[in-house]
């Protein structure tokens, strides 16, 4: 019989390669600067993609993965990227990541250290959004994935209520449970699709919509008449989603109100928060983010605005109980012992939908540990500063037209078009020749009715110059045009 193994026959050629693979990951962060923010990828190395599976060794992967991969990225590492909402990583998160996959535990159950890490993390969370220790929460994916989970418990509660409200009015009978379908969740126009999805597959209609208001926020008083109008009708209210940050142009909603009105109607207020909640650092908006603490559920991603490698993100829930009740499913082989590897802390499987997890929160650990959290505030102000900064130079920019009010860390713009020219249609272009360009990639958004380019600023390699190179290239292609 043979003795198979996938380790090296060689370790002293994989130390060599992991040496390598180092050294070129030290010269592709420290040079990214100056390579373009994106770069398209060449027909021919489109090919490679397509390639059979490999059935023999290949001993030039890593020259393979050098010649058609890492030359071709999205570019979010770049500190001109400004697309969507996407984090930048760090060179010790990525270290962290290699040694998770050294580890290759699976964070789910044990009495081993990367359990009692994942909690720890999580409980640092907690501090981070002011959230009591007795709260439950659990790292994740991110923000989609946090999202449902909050809403799955919001969900648990609200069937709950119903089965015992009926029990009592019938309790010689079997209490039977509201039907999923007559829930109803809040939120405004603004809100995140991932909400509306996890709504849908929870099996509820999904968001009930209420316009924003001219700052992009939420409003008490629609949403009240609105939450009236269906109780009227039938149907059962039961969450309200506030958006601290809403991903168009990073508008706050009011939470306190919105606290006080859930408070009122018996509702559960959740958070989306996937990156703006963690402004709440910043000294500028931590008081419109105090409230933030008061939420039943906040949903945030740390591999956004907190610069993690991908992917990490975390929800909190505060009633610890209801979360468990949610998604604890007994199985003989998930039984904890009182000693040996079977004890250990509680089950993550109790806590969320994933039984494989990774070790997500090492890069997490470490990163805090190397930099502390002052330091993660002072960047998350810079960024807000840079954003302020971008949004009163758009404006004194006779060409350049500000789309929406700068209230975090987005800018949302346009240029002027020549008369008689499609607005949309003409910003369109220009992003897509800024792109072409690789001097920097902002995304795009319709802000009522307009086409805009969108600047996300989530980067701590972001300097000034960046933004003002930004503005010289948009004027510099639409000038000649």
């Amino acid at each position: 019989m043979n003795d198979n193994t996938l380790d090296p026959h060689d370790w002293e050629a994989a130390r060599a390669l992991g040496h390598r693979m180092i050294d070129d990951a030290i010269d592709y962060l420290r040079s990214v600067r100056d390579r373009a923010v994106w770069t398209p990828i060449p027909d021919d190395v489109k090919v490679t993609y397509g390639a059979p599976l490999p059935e023999t060794p290949e001993s030039d992967f890593y020259e393979q993965f050098k010649r058609t991969i890492l030359p071709y990225p999205s570019g979010n590492i770049h500190p001109r990227f400004f697309s969507w909402v996407h984090g930048t990583g760090t060179f010790t998160g990525a270290l962290a990541d290699f040694m998770a996959s050294v580890m290759n535990t699976n964070c789910a159950i044990g009495e081993h250290a990367p359990m009692y890490i994942d909690r720890q993390v999580v409980d640092w969370c907690k501090q981070l959004m002011d959230f009591p220790p007795s709260a439950g929460g659990i790292l994740v994916s991110g923000g989609s994935m946090a999202n449902f989970t909050a809403l799955a418990v919001a969900r648990q509660r609200a069937l709950e209520t119903a089965g015992s409200a009926q029990a009592k009015a019938a309790p010689a009978a079997a209490p039977a449970q509201n039907r999923p379908a007559a829930l109803r969740a809040y939120g405004s126009t603004e809100t995140h699709q991932c909400i509306d999805k996890a709504l849908r597959l929870l099996g509820l209609d999904g968001l009930t919509k209420i316009e924003a208001d001219e700052y992009f926020k939420l409003p008490i008083h629609s949403l009240r008449e609105k939450i009236k109008a269906d109780r009227t009708a039938g149907h059962t209210p039961f969450c309200i989603i506030a958006n601290a940050g809403t991903v168009n142009t990073g508008a706050i909603d009011p939470i306190q109100d919105l606290r006080t009105l859930a408070d009122e109607e018996n509702l559960w207020l959740h958070i989306d928060g996937a990156f703006g909640a963690l402004a709440r650092l910043s000294p500028t908006h931590k008081d419109v983010l105090q409230a933030t603490g008061t939420a039943d559920s906040i949903a945030f991603d740390l591999h956004k605005w907190m610069y993690m490698p991908y992917e990490v993100g975390c929800v909190l829930i505060k009633d610890a109980g209801l979360q468990r009740r949610t998604f604890t499913a007994t199985a003989s082989y998930l039984q904890q012992h009182d000693r040996g590897l079977a004890a250990g802390p509680e089950p993550y499987s109790n806590q969320g939908m994933e039984l494989s997890r990774g070790f997500k929160a090492l890069k997490v650990w470490m990163s805090l540990k190397e930099h502390g959290i002052d330091k993660y505030a002072q960047i998350i102000e810079q960024n807000i500063e840079q954003a302020a900064y971008l949004g009163k130079k758009i404006q004194q920019t006779n060409e350049l037209e500000l789309l929406a009010p700068v209230t975090l860390n987005i800018v949302c713009f346009a240029h002027k078009p020549p008369t008689g020219a499609d607005a949309n249609a003409y910003n369109k272009e220009l992003l897509m020749r800024l792109h072409e360009s690789g001097v920097a990639a902002p995304s795009y958004t319709m802000i009522k009715g307009r086409y805009a380019l969108r600047v996300a600023i989530t980067n701590h390699r972001t300097r000034q110059e960046d933004l003002d190179l930004l503005v010289r290239k948009t004027l510099e292609i639409a000038g000649a045009r």
